[in-house]
């Protein structure tokens, strides 16, 4: 079992920065940052391997980056240059499972953090 708590999100103007960050009972091999906006499927926006390899989305290359304590159980996610078709609710998630991470299952969800960019 992995407990999972995002924070960070709020509101901000496009162009603007936030940070979340996801405190993990344990963090495991594969952790991701997924987001759902409405009326919208989740997908997925960036994942992280135990030892660093990101991948990212297309939509968000270049602006958002994603990093992980191990030590202190905890991810994060750095979304600069952001813009109105990032509002979204974003999650933290975990895999049980080892391999390539952005084609994983994520098992393991937070509750979300909302984010809204205004124009």
């Amino acid at each position: 079992q992995v407990n999972l708590v995002e924070s960070g999100g709020g509101s901000v103007q496009a162009g603007g920065s936030l940070r979340l960050s996801c405190a993990a009972s344990r963090l495991s091999y594969c952790m991701g940052w997924f987001r759902q906006a409405p009326g919208k499927d989740r997908e997925g926006v960036a994942t992280i391997a135990g030892f660093g390899a990101p991948s990212y989305a297309d939509s968000v290359k270049g602006r958002f980056t994603i990093s992980r304590d191990n030590a202190g159980n905890t991810l994060y996610l750095q979304m600069n240059s952001l813009k109105p078709e990032d509002t979204a609710m974003y999650y933290c998630a975990a895999s049980s499972s080892i391999g390539a991470c952005f084609t994983v299952n994520f098992n393991y969800w937070g509750q979300g953090t909302q984010v809204t960019v205004s124009s």
